[in-house]
């Protein structure tokens, strides 16, 4: 058995098969240690992805909260302008209407004494 190669144990680190040499094996505790490092600083990372998703997903809901709000005032803005132009233009057309019996009396004032001048 001694010129055959032991199994393999996935508990004991590579090269530490059959040998008790305490230098390789702490060679494998900072391997693990570093490989176990990288783990938590990639498990903190995607942890800080996440809250950054969550964050982004709760700025949307907000933003799209804001922008249905703005579209009904939009809406309701469209509606008084509407209201206001047609206010102004039945304003127009009343100042014009009177404008217009104003030069009619105006010129009725002018032509009635002439007709009636003339005809004496």
């Amino acid at each position: 058995m001694a010129g055959r190669e032991q199994p393999y144990d996935p508990y004991i680190p590579a090269g530490n098969a059959g040998q008790g040499g305490s230098a390789q094996y702490e060679g494998g505790n900072t391997r693990t240690a570093a490989i176990q490092s990288q783990i938590d600083d990639t498990v903190n990372v995607m942890k800080k992805n996440l809250e950054s998703v969550a964050q982004r997903g709760e700025h949307i809901d907000q933003l799209q909260d804001k922008s249905e709000n703005l579209n009904q005032s939009a809406q309701g803005f469209r509606r008084g302008a509407n209201r206001v132009r047609k206010q102004m233009w039945w304003k127009n057309m009343k100042m014009r209407i009177w404008i217009m019996v104003g030069i009619i009396v105006i010129l009725l004032l002018i032509i009635i004494p002439v007709v009636v001048t003339k005809n004496q």
